[in-house]
């Protein structure tokens, strides 16, 4: 499988974060990159840097203010006195307040949704490079048939204007726009974290010509929270074009698989020119932050479900955190993918 990679991904390299109050290791590591990168090297599969589509795919999704904060933040970070490694506030915007800032701290809080998502050194080469992978990814779909694009950090809790869940640019939204317009009609997109994409459902929760199906762990009481219930639907002239597959947490295979079906359904439904597959491995049994149970037999055989939907399709590393199975699942998934294909 062609797959598309950026050594800039281990930039970006996040050492705590608070969780309930406490300071804990990140779990979105620089690691994960290169433990993702030697798995798909070691089986087999063809490993290319992509070129670089500039900042037009980008702004395709994304507010292009946030766009500019994003890469200017870290240039910027005097303005904050006393700074340290990263960039973070303890202050956030929320909908009653109406104000755009000028400032550094005020900008951090209006375009960040949690302290999970720190901008450091590094960070802006990073995402940039994750979102041109995902772009060579969708491409390459649509002339080869699939490609997969090892994008760290992941991207789909990203909206079009904030930052939060580990993620800074939406790569699976960025690759589904991409496919749109190349394609010239519709596109699916099927996200199979442990968590929902409330930023992917976001960004296109008006839009009829980008389906987007979720399969996730309840959010009732699990991240996001406020976002992936089975009544979203969508709104305006995308009502219909939201699928959130919510399951109760410790669910294994045969739930998990079931849903995939469900949303695979879904997706042949509305007949779309391509499809992207948000990746994350979380749904893991042994994934360290993950609440359902999916063993490495359930990835591989969610992978040939896919592939047999016989759609141009990029998948889009999403979540999948530190852990012995983490790069076996990932050689399962793509290693079924390629054999049902």
């Amino acid at each position: 499988m062609r797959i598309f990679h950026t050594p800039d991904s281990g930039r970006h390299d996040p050492e705590h974060y608070w969780r309930r109050g406490t300071p804990i290791p990140h779990p979105e590591q620089a690691a994960r990159y290169a433990i993702l990168h030697d798995a798909a090297r070691s089986a087999g599969h063809d490993l290319v840097v992509p070129g670089d589509h500039g900042l037009d795919p980008v702004r395709a999704v994304h507010d292009p203010g946030y766009v500019a904060f994003l890469a200017e933040a870290w240039a910027r970070r005097t303005e904050m006195p006393g700074i340290g490694d990263e960039i973070l506030t303890g202050v956030f915007a929320r909908p009653q307040m109406h104000r755009k800032p000028a400032g550094l701290l005020g900008l951090t809080g209006l375009y960040m949704a949690d302290t999970s998502t720190p901008i450091r050194a590094g960070t802006w080469p990073a995402v940039y490079g994750s979102a041109q992978c995902a772009v060579a990814a969708a491409d390459a779909a649509l002339a080869a048939g699939h490609a997969y694009a090892l994008c760290r950090p992941p991207g789909h809790h990203a909206y079009a204007e904030s930052a939060g869940g580990f993620c800074f640019l939406n790569n699976s939204a960025i690759a589904a726009a991409r496919m749109r317009a190349a394609a010239g009609g519709p596109v699916a997109i099927l996200d199979i974290d442990v968590h929902h994409g409330n930023g992917t459902q976001g960004i296109f929760y008006a839009h009829a010509d980008v389906l987007t199906v979720s399969v996730h762990a309840d959010p009732s009481d699990y991240f996001p929270f406020y976002a992936g219930y089975a009544d979203e639907a969508g709104e305006g002239a995308g009502l219909g074009f939201n699928r959130n597959l919510p399951l109760p947490p410790g669910s294994g295979d045969a739930p998990w698989l079931a849903a995939v079906e469900a949303g695979l359904a879904a997706v042949a439904a509305c007949r779309p020119r391509g499809l992207v597959v948000a990746l994350g491995l979380d749904a893991s049994e042994d994934d360290p932050i993950g609440a359902l149970r999916v063993t490495r037999a359930g990835f591989a055989a969610a992978a040939e479900r896919i592939a047999r939907a016989g759609l141009p399709t990029a998948l889009i590393q999403e979540g999948g955190y530190l852990c012995a199975a983490l790069p076996e699942n990932l050689t399962a998934f793509l290693g079924a993918f390629e054999a049902a294909r």
